[in-house]
């Protein structure tokens, strides 16, 4: 008996002993710091926000098809019958929810890059906007953070301006895509739901509308400065006929987050780029980021570059139910010289040279 109870006790003794070896390893291995904790949730609140705009809408939507052919079939069919009754929701305003700009989530997206909003005029509340989102860049980042997140403080630099960020209509087909898009305040970039903002939902709304689009994502390089501007007049024409001011707005660093494969102008693969645009509103861009593990590692995340989002000054435009060519050929000339002052200003101060020219195709 003795015996069993000494060897007991050598046991026990023998796991105290293990237990304590082991917490003493634990403490002494090192801790992530506070930065290392930061910088993971940064680089999580990036890739759920990447996989949201690739994913989200063609996962929903071979899902609720796969549900059909299950004993889940009625989900499917509630929400077909969903989509048809809340079809023309997107141009009619959309359905913004105020609690999701105030994510946290979105504060690290902003630090992960960093983003910066910077304010060079007032905008009034009396007036209605439309304001010139420049350069297109790979997905947009600029554009979003600063115009549908409430992380760079529009809000509190334009006291009474609603923000509204247009994107491609399709993007409004796709379950569940659809309500998390106008739940951030993205509206289709047609002229109805344009127009909509415009004249049916009061005064105090600014609508962002990214004008190069698709043709000027595939000219999307680091360190170059070229849009597609020179025949963008229709948001210019809808200003007009709705009495909305014009506001340019320069986002410097988005060109950076991506590396592009570009194909030269003629080649197969550029036409088939420009053919798919024509048939699909976007184009299939060859591009990569950094990877999820390693910034040196290839992957479908942005790299880690500062986007500063300048607006610049507003250009004052009237109310003409049907503008002449030539009244919309002028403040076209105007929004363009208004771009290029605010380009030449700012270059220097955030990452270009003087050197660097802003050129418009």
């Amino acid at each position: 008996m003795k015996t069993i109870i000494a060897a007991c006790s050598q046991n026990l003794s023998g796991s105290r002993a293990s237990i304590q070896a082991t917490l003493r390893t634990l403490l002494a291995a090192p801790w992530p710091s506070q930065r290392d904790i930061h910088s993971w949730l940064q680089l999580l609140s990036v890739l759920q926000w990447v996989l949201s705009f690739l994913l989200l809408g063609i996962v929903s939507l071979l899902l609720l098809i796969y549900l059909v052919f299950t004993s889940f079939w009625p989900i499917s069919a509630l929400y077909l019958a969903w989509i048809i009754f809340d079809w023309d929701t997107p141009e009619k305003g959309g359905r913004r929810l105020p609690c999701l700009r105030r994510w946290t989530v979105w504060r690290h997206f902003r630090d992960y890059f960093p983003v910066k909003l910077v304010k060079t005029h007032d905008l009034s509340p009396s007036h209605n906007y439309i304001i010139g989102s420049h350069p297109h860049g790979i997905l947009c980042v600029g554009a979003f953070c600063n115009f549908i997140t409430g992380s760079t403080g529009f809000g509190e630099m334009f006291p009474g301006i609603r923000p509204f960020l247009t994107t491609l209509a399709g993007n409004f087909r796709l379950p569940v895509f659809r309500e998390y898009l106008m739940s951030g305040g993205l509206c289709p970039v047609t002229r109805r739901a344009i127009g909509y903002l415009l004249s049916k939902n009061g005064t105090g709304n600014a609508v962002a509308i990214v004008i190069g689009g698709a043709a000027e994502s595939l000219s999307c390089r680091p360190g170059i400065t070229t849009l597609t501007l020179k025949n963008r007049k229709g948001f210019v024409r809808l200003a007009l006929q709705h009495g909305a001011h014009l506001v340019p707005s320069f986002s410097f660093g988005e060109n950076d987050l991506f590396r592009q494969v570009v194909f030269e102008e003629g080649s197969w693969m550029r036409s088939i780029q420009q053919r798919f645009q024509k048939m699909m509103g976007f184009a299939p861009c060859v591009f990569y980021g950094r990877g999820l593990t390693s910034i040196q590692s290839r992957g479908f995340l942005p790299y880690a570059k500062p986007i500063t989002t300048v607006v610049g000054e507003p250009v004052t435009v009237p109310k003409i139910e049907d503008p002449s060519r030539e009244v919309v050929d002028m403040y076209h000339e105007m929004y363009i010289h208004s771009l290029l002052k605010l380009f030449n200003e700012n270059k220097t101060k955030y990452g270009l040279s003087e050197m660097d020219e802003l050129h418009i195709l």
